[in-house]
């Protein structure tokens, strides 16, 4: 719920931000995908890239296909076409979508980057499906997903993941239990 809350306070505080923000974008490339593609992707663009980003954010695309793979990685401009562009031509690379390689790559570039600089990071999973999405759910990478939040759409769905909140949740339960 927390990380919802911070997406939609994000989405509603358009130009307001001083911090810069990182968002790692995991798109499906699976075959489930193709049916929803262009609506998904005008979503993308109308609310994270155009309504959300904002001069000095990073943006990374990860396409996850039979294989995950970084598509594009930029630190936004004023202008965000490079971006868009890359969503529009996203091909379809099979009947599976690695996304939990996705999300520990994600993950990992997150610490790193934040360790860097004083950011806001997010990790956002676009799926053609639930369907897609459930064999990521399960078995060893069920971790990654354990602290998310999902709205779903008409034939696809959005979810946003934070696999290093882990620890801060820990400190964060363990500081209140003390002071009781």
């Amino acid at each position: 719920m927390f990380l919802f809350l911070v997406f939609s306070v994000f989405l509603n505080a358009q130009d307001q931000r001083s911090i810069p923000l990182d968002i790692y974008l995991i798109i499906d490339a699976s075959e489930g995908f193709r049916e929803v593609k262009e609506e998904t992707v005008a979503w993308i663009n109308a609310e994270v890239i155009d309504r959300l980003l904002q001069e000095g954010d990073r943006l990374v695309i990860w396409s996850a296909g039979d294989s995950a793979r970084i598509i594009h990685s930029e630190t936004i401009g004023s202008q965000k076409n490079e971006s868009k562009e890359k969503l529009n031509n996203l091909e379809i690379q099979g009947r599976n979508a690695d996304f939990p390689t996705a999300v520990r790559e994600a993950a990992t570039r997150s610490v790193q980057d934040s360790a860097r600089d004083q950011r806001i990071s997010y990790t956002l999973i676009v799926s053609g499906s639930a369907g897609t999405l459930a064999p990521a759910l399960e078995g060893s990478s069920a971790g990654l997903f354990r602290w998310s939040r999902a709205e779903k759409y008409s034939g696809w769905q959005a979810m946003v993941v934070d696999p290093n909140i882990g620890e801060k949740v820990r400190q964060a339960a363990a500081a209140y239990m003390s002071s009781r």
